[in-house]
């Protein structure tokens, strides 16, 4: 078994139990866990020294996913995902089938769907939505590259995935945009 498969076994080995995973992403890299995992959701605040107000984004792995974790969603926003390149992460309104701890205050939810070969592997072998968020204390930037994280974050997660970590090409956080119940989306992060 090769590194790229020992990684993606190990880590949902880790996400069924609960634990948490340091991965690269089809952006940056991130913290992950089981979104559907309340306690594994408040590890991963904990660590980062995060309120738990601020909400995280879920990762799937196809269009069809959406219908498990927002109730209703307008399928006009398929068509407009084809028509975008980078990364984009869509806040839905309705969030469901995901822990409460991650459901911000007016009931959405930030969702991408992956491009990337190994977070694509991850998702669908896992079986559910995986959490995403920067690798990183509240506060502090973003990392870049993997040598850029901090060490606390290393130590706290219960799997460090080995693929890409020697990559140097700098990473972006991903596109947001938010869905508007008009079918108009509104972009947040560029």
């Amino acid at each position: 078994m090769n590194t790229y498969e020992e990684d993606i076994e190990q880590s949902v080995r880790v996400l069924h139990n609960g634990g948490l995973i340091l991965y690269p992403t089809d952006t940056i890299w991130g913290i992950g866990c089981d979104a559907t995992n309340g306690r594994a959701v408040d590890k991963i605040y904990r660590l980062k020294k995060r309120e738990n107000s601020k909400s995280m984004i879920i990762l799937v792995a196809d269009d069809k996913d959406l219908l498990t974790y927002v109730g209703r969603p307008d399928i006009r926003v398929f068509d407009y995902m084809k028509g975008v390149s980078k990364p984009t992460t869509v806040i839905y309104d309705r969030a469901t089938g995901v822990a409460k701890n991650l459901i911000s205050d007016d009931g959405s939810i930030g969702i991408r769907i992956v491009k990337d070969p190994f977070c694509k592997e991850l998702v669908s072998k896992f079986g559910r939505a995986i959490v995403s968020t920067s690798a990183n204390i509240s506060t502090y930037p973003a990392p870049s590259v993997f040598t850029d994280i901090d060490v606390a974050i290393k130590n706290g997660v219960d799997y460090i995935v080995q693929h890409r970590q020697d990559d140097l090409q700098m990473s972006q956080p991903s596109a947001i945009v938010r869905w508007n119940r008009n079918g108009i989306p509104t972009i947040i992060r560029k």
